[in-house]
């Protein structure tokens, strides 16, 4: 009797162990399902907190605040601007370029520009891109032209929304013999230039180069040192 009693007994503990390793596998799937969702929580808590949170893309200065403390502000389609910074260390010039000229600016173009706060400093930069869209502004047409800035001098700090002025270098000429650009007149076609010989001036057709800033080069025709007429061309054409 006692045999079949232990023998009951034992039917029923595995009987039970049965329904607690069943039960346990139910609760532990139901445990992982209450991670995931409260993973899914956590994911959409931080997301939620990310729209509390405003951070900004780069490392600069504030130069304004567009909205305040407790303002409302509502993103339907354009999302709203609360302050602007600007990265002092990447700052890049806006030139508009005439379209009489834009045929001559390239890429990687070398660039020369000052400003009105350092006159007697000149900044140095390259052409980073050439805009396609037209600017009209007073019936002129132009176009921006985006200039990357080099390392500035430390001399002079370079500020947003400053004027500057920009030479495009187009080409270069080492050891050019140079001489006022009124100093050459087009004369039957030719260019001449009225040279002292004794103690008159005789004239002399030069083959020109470059002009630039008021000044014309002189690829042929002339030698440095010899003293040309810059004014008084009516009486000397009169002789």
């Amino acid at each position: 009797r006692n045999y079949q009693v232990y023998q009951a007994e034992l039917a029923a503990a595995r009987k039970q162990l049965r329904y607690l390793q069943e039960k346990f596998a139910v609760d532990r799937q139901v445990a992982r399902e209450r991670v995931k969702e409260a993973a899914a929580t956590l994911t959409l808590a931080r997301i939620n907190l990310g729209y509390a949170t405003i951070t900004a893309p780069i490392s600069g200065v504030v130069s304004l605040v567009s909205t305040q403390k407790g303002e409302t502000v509502a993103a339907s389609f354009n999302a709203p601007t609360f302050v602007n910074i600007i990265d002092l260390q990447r700052l890049q010039v806006v030139a508009y370029v005439d379209e009489a000229d834009i045929g001559r600016v390239k890429l990687d173009q070398k660039v020369d520009f000052t400003v009105d706060a350092c006159p007697e400093t000149r900044f140095h930069g390259r052409v980073r891109e050439v805009y396609p869209k037209a600017v009209v502004r007073n019936n002129v047409v132009s176009y921006e032209v985006m200039v990357e800035i080099d390392q500035p001098p430390a001399a002079c700090r370079l500020r947003p929304e400053m004027s500057v002025y920009v030479t495009f270098v187009v080409a270069t000429r080492e050891r050019a013999l140079l001489l006022p650009a009124e100093a050459v007149k087009l004369r039957h076609g030719k260019d001449i230039v009225y040279v002292r010989q004794g103690s008159g001036y005789v004239p002399r057709e030069v083959t020109t180069g470059l002009v630039e800033a008021g000044k014309i080069e002189i690829v042929a025709g002339l030698k440095g040192g010899e003293q040309v007429v810059v004014a008084g061309f009516a009486a000397l054409a009169a002789n």
